[in-house]
C-alpha cells in the first residue's frame, strides 16, 4: 500500500493562487487575511479561520478530521478568483 501523504515542513511558498484578500475586499488591512499558496513542492497552503470545532459534529459520513488537521474556511470568492491558476486534473 502506498504511503499516507504527509504534509513537508520544509517546503516554500511559491507563489498566491488567485487574488489576495485586499483585492476581494475580504480584509479590513489589519488583520485576518484569507490566502491561497502554492509551494515550491507542489501542495497547497490556506490560511482561513479555523471552524473545526463548530463543524466537528456535523461532518459528512467519511470525513474525518486528524487531531493534527484543521477545518479551514475561506471566501468562495477567493476560490472562484483562484480557478485560472489551478491546472485541470489529469486523466487517470
Amino acid at each position: 500500500m502506498a504511503p499516507a501523504w504527509e504534509a513537508d515542513p520544509s517546503a516554500s511558498f511559491e507563489r498566491r493562487l488567485g487574488k489576495s484578500a485586499r483585492e476581494l475586499q475580504n480584509t479590513n488591512g489589519r488583520d485576518g487575511c484569507p490566502e491561497i499558496w502554492e509551494l515550491d513542492n507542489g501542495d497547497i497552503a490556506v490560511i482561513g479561520r479555523d471552524l473545526t470545532d463548530t463543524y466537528a459534529a456535523r461532518l459528512p459520513d467519511g470525513v474525518t478530521i486528524r487531531s493534527d488537521e484543521r477545518l479551514v474556511i475561506l471566501p468562495g470568492t477567493m476560490l472562484s478568483s483562484a480557478k485560472p491558476d489551478i491546472p485541470d486534473a489529469q486523466p487517470g
